[in-house]
């Protein structure tokens, strides 16, 4: 079989890996692709699809852990034997399942932005720049780390905004955080265990699992990842969001950083994953510096991202990996092509590099500040009902209900009626998993980078209305 003939939906948010690995495994349990039948290669489906071929390399890397297909060396790719699961219906992985989205008139979502704001006429004067002074190069594959100017610039802006030490040679730039994991599971090895903050980033949890990586939630304090926790844990990788938890808000103290960096120092193949997504935006104080400047012996893995602080459509984000990790990059993956348009990568690198950038995350903070500050006004008469939390940076604050008897459930069921959409915080914890399962307040999460100023206050006066303040 050279083809098959998968409805890939390119537009349509969900990733292309989970698209291929869905339908064959969908094939397979409904007895369409019976035992024996042998897969196309995978340069063979990701010519027919028109898809990078990691991609079918991670679709068919799903399939072979979850034993639906078997790897014969010299052969190629054939269905296993699976007997009594057959469905005639679609079935996809639990932590696939999204929820239906609804039209609310005040969405107060913590994962949105301000694109108004952004400098639509500068990004069309350095494109048209590009096209015209740039060589024919720039149309060739480049370096599969990514452009090495692009490296550059971003080494220089992390060292003087964040402290970060590294060489153009530590960093990777690739279309998204989630593709930088996936690629991180490629040099970490199958099978780890990873300790994940509980609650957290559920995208990351996600991909780590859809990997075969066995995920390890661990418990908060005030501090953070409790340390104490996470060597329970048996984990070797510890995935933190030390800047600004999400979704909790909590900043991570030296105590607690210096604690986690023992820990990974303590055994050899113990690293961090410093997940340093909206870094850019603190309200009070000055920016806390990384963890990983505090990491002398390269155990921290860096991640960051340029689709909060400019806009989720560049899909540009950048990972530094520890020097010893770099030489195993370029082992396994150095043959795998960048997953950025050298364009938009030569786009980005003259943004960078001409002052634009700096000057729209100045613009942006003052803009978001005066949301913050507006929204933190309206809240005054909240907090006799809630505690309010994490407003001191980011793009969203939480509400823990004073009162004992409040559910998650309804407090947002309640705000539906009144026309918002509130993000409960249980929606955020890894219970699922296996986590113990503890009495916690109801929490729902606001956040306000996408919302107007009257939608700010005309929100929040639908939601006084909806829990009766």
């Amino acid at each position: 079989m050279n083809e098959l003939m998968i409805p890939l939906q390119k537009d349509s948010g969900d990733h292309l890996y989970l698209q291929i690995y869905n339908y064959i495994k969908n094939e397979i349990r409904k007895g369409s692709m019976p035992a024996g039948q042998k897969l196309p290669s995978t340069r063979a489906l990701s010519e027919h699809l028109q898809v990078a071929r990691s991609t079918v390399d991670f679709a068919y890397g799903q399939l072979l852990s979850e034993g639906y297909i078997e790897s014969i060396p010299y052969k190629g790719h054939f269905v296993c034997e699976i007997s009594g699961i057959y469905q005639p219906v679609d079935t996809v992985l639990p932590q696939e399942v999204e929820k239906k989205k609804e039209s609310y008139r005040y969405d107060f979502s913590p994962n949105s932005i301000d694109i108004g704001a952004f400098p639509f006429d500068t990004w069309r004067r350095i494109s048209k720049t590009v096209f015209l002074d740039e060589d024919k190069d720039i149309f060739a594959l480049g370096d599969s780390k990514g452009d090495l100017r692009l490296r550059q610039a971003i080494c220089r802006y992390l060292h003087g905004s964040r402290g970060v030490v590294c060489t153009p040679d530590q960093v990777i730039v690739g279309a998204g955080n989630d593709y930088l994991l996936m690629l991180l599971q490629k040099i970490l090895g199958n099978r780890t265990r990873v300790a994940v903050e509980n609650p957290a980033y559920l995208r990351a949890a996600r991909i780590f699992a859809s990997g075969g990586d066995t995920v390890c939630p661990v418990e908060l304090d005030e501090s953070g990842m409790r340390v104490d926790l996470l060597k329970q844990s048996g984990a070797r990788i510890a995935y933190v969001t030390p800047s600004r938890q999400f979704p909790t808000g909590i900043v991570m103290p030296v105590g607690r950083r210096s604690e986690i960096l023992s820990w990974a120092n303590a055994e050899d193949g113990r690293y961090i994953i410093e997940d340093d997504y909206d870094s850019e935006f603190r309200y009070k104080g000055v920016p806390i510096p990384s963890l990983q400047a505090l990491d002398r012996k390269g155990k921290v893995i860096y991640l960051g991202t340029f689709s909060k602080s400019i806009a989720p459509a560049i899909r540009v984000s950048y990972m530094v990996l520890p020097p010893e990790m770099t030489k195993q990059y370029e082992e396994k993956l150095g043959f795998v092509s960048s997953t950025v348009s050298r364009i938009d990568q030569a786009i980005l690198y003259h943004f960078l590099e001409e002052g634009h950038f700096e000057r729209y995350l100045n613009k942006m903070r003052k803009l978001y500040k005066g949301k913050h500050d507006l929204l933190m006004e309206q809240l005054r008469p909240f907090r006799a009902d809630f505690d309010i939390s994490g407003e001191q940076a980011g793009l969203h604050v939480i509400l823990t209900a004073k009162k004992p008897d409040a559910t998650e459930d309804e407090l947002s069921r309640l705000a539906k009626e009144q026309g918002c959409h509130v993000y409960a915080m249980g929606d955020y914890r890894l219970d699922f998993l296996g986590s113990v399962h503890t009495e916690r307040p109801a929490a729902v999460i606001l956040g306000y980078a996408s919302m107007t100023e009257k939608e700010i206050v005309d929100g929040t006066e639908a939601l006084k209305k909806a829990w009766e303040i």
